[in-house]
């Protein structure tokens, strides 16, 4: 293997060790990486593209293409050493599960190409590689033997492994019987425990409950400390934050940031999503002259636009809707700019409200959430002891809060009611509207972020 491999048109990926020293200082290294996938608009056009080319070139005519290309990938190139721990992060789409099926061996590029060295053990996708008609006993041994072990190495592993899973007595049931949470929990400890050189994880400790994933993220602490080289994929960027030695952005296939100052990393990354989320749907802006949008025009809005980053749910009567949710620091400072929040700083929640005829007694309401679920906040200007009445037309109100929160990914839902002789009225409920980021430096368990001050006698003062 020379230091610069040749590369092809189909691409290619190379296993094992070089023999040069620098080059072993790398543990994966991705070299101008491309992958085109073929888009069809209907089946048939598949089995035109098998044969019509073919005959055309028969008869002495310029060939035909029934499909369309999509470039997941565009020239991607970077090296990570042995031993460091990368985090993938980008929007969805942005080509990150294709770079690491192509890393992991999986799939192969159009062009370029992906040295790798060492045993790699990827978690792609839930389950993959599992039988559905074996054992989970079985499929350890399986993935075991794929991965290049013997049956009597796996059988060393064993335990290890079943205990890591803590599945119980289902290890020996079918896999098809399991839940979500049983398969990750299998998948994972078999890779986790089979010592690889690189563990290439994307999104599969998701379904994981709060405490697996505490006992992964342990273990893969554990890798990194051996030297394991670790590469992660999440939209978690709290975890990136954590454990991260460096941070690669991906955005529509390119490499648009890689750095080991992952904090600045997460920040442009944040700062883009909010700006696109932001940037969706809303009104124009009205002019003086302008008359109030009717029932019907609001309705049509409500329907058409809606945070589609974040699969927003939107619904209500629409006689008013909230325009526009945008989210600022107590300083003013924009969360679009600067996306990150500390425990207990202050943030702004602006409204644009716009209504098409006068309501009374109006609830405005906001509440954050984790992203699996469970509320952590909320409040609304009736519990405030503010009561507000719509004219038609529109209007602006902030609220303005300090949140004891800890590090992590938040969803933000608003909603807009009134109280009437038929009862509540919903008017505009979003969910989820946006999302707030907390983070600080200091770990800690749980959602409330309330650090401890330790005495004792005798002790002296920090």
């Amino acid at each position: 293997m020379t230091e610069k491999p040749a590369r092809n048109n189909a691409g290619s990926i190379v296993r094992g060790e070089g023999s040069s020293r620098a080059a072993e200082e790398y543990a994966i290294r991705v070299r101008g990486v491309s992958k085109r996938f073929a888009i069809y608009d209907a089946p048939r056009d598949r089995l035109k593209q098998m044969l019509m080319p073919r005959l055309a070139r028969l008869v002495g005519r310029a060939p035909r293409q029934y499909h369309r290309e999509f470039e997941a990938l565009h020239d991607v190139s970077f090296a990570i050493r042995r031993g460091e721990t990368v985090g993938i992060v980008g929007r969805n789409g942005a080509g990150k599960s294709t770079l690491l099926q192509i890393i992991s061996g999986t799939l192969g590029p159009s062009s370029g190409e992906v040295e790798t060295r060492g045993r790699i053990a990827a978690l792609l996708e839930l389950g993959a590689g599992f039988n559905p008609e074996f054992t989970g006993r079985e499929n350890v041994f399986l993935n075991g033997a794929i991965l290049g072990f013997s049956r009597e190495e796996v059988a060393r592993r064993f335990d290890e492994i079943a205990a890591f899973a803590d599945i119980g007595d289902f290890i020996d049931q079918p896999v098809k019987t399991y839940s979500s949470g049983m398969y990750v929990r299998l998948a994972f400890a078999v890779q986790a425990c089979v010592d690889p050189d690189i563990l290439i994880v994307d999104e599969a400790l998701a379904v994981g409950d709060i405490g697996f994933q505490y006992k992964c993220f342990k273990r893969m602490e554990a890798l990194k400390k051996r030297g394991v080289t670790i590469l992660m994929v999440t939209h978690a960027t709290g975890s990136v934050l954590e454990y991260a030695d460096r941070c690669i952005v991906l955005d529509g296939g390119r490499v648009v940031e890689d750095t080991t100052d992952v904090l600045a990393a997460v920040l442009a990354y944040e700062k883009g999503m909010i700006q696109r989320s932001q940037g969706k749907g809303g009104l124009p802006e009205p002019t003086a002259d302008e008359r109030p949008l009717t029932v019907a025009e609001l309705k049509s809005i409500q329907e058409r636009e809606w945070n589609s980053e974040l699969g927003e749910k939107r619904f209500g009567s629409a006689r008013a809707l909230i325009r526009r949710l945008e989210l600022y620091k107590g300083d003013g400072a924009s969360l679009a700019e600067n996306p990150l929040l500390r425990p207990n700083e202050e943030v702004v929640f602006r409204f644009i409200l716009v209504a098409a005829e006068a309501i009374d007694n109006v609830a405005l309401g906001v509440s954050i959430s984790g992203v699996r679920g469970g509320d952590v906040w909320g409040d609304n200007n009736l519990n405030a002891g503010q009561t507000l009445d719509l004219e038609p037309g529109e209007h602006e109100l902030e609220y303005r809060v300090r949140l004891p929160i800890s590090s992590g990914e938040y969803l933000v839902h608003c909603g807009l009611a009134c109280f009437g002789v038929g009862g509540r009225e919903e008017l505009d409920q979003r969910r989820p509207a946006s999302y707030l980021r907390f983070w600080s430096p200091r770990e800690q368990v749980g959602v409330v972020h309330a650090p401890i001050q330790v005495s004792w006698p005798g002790a002296s003062d920090q």
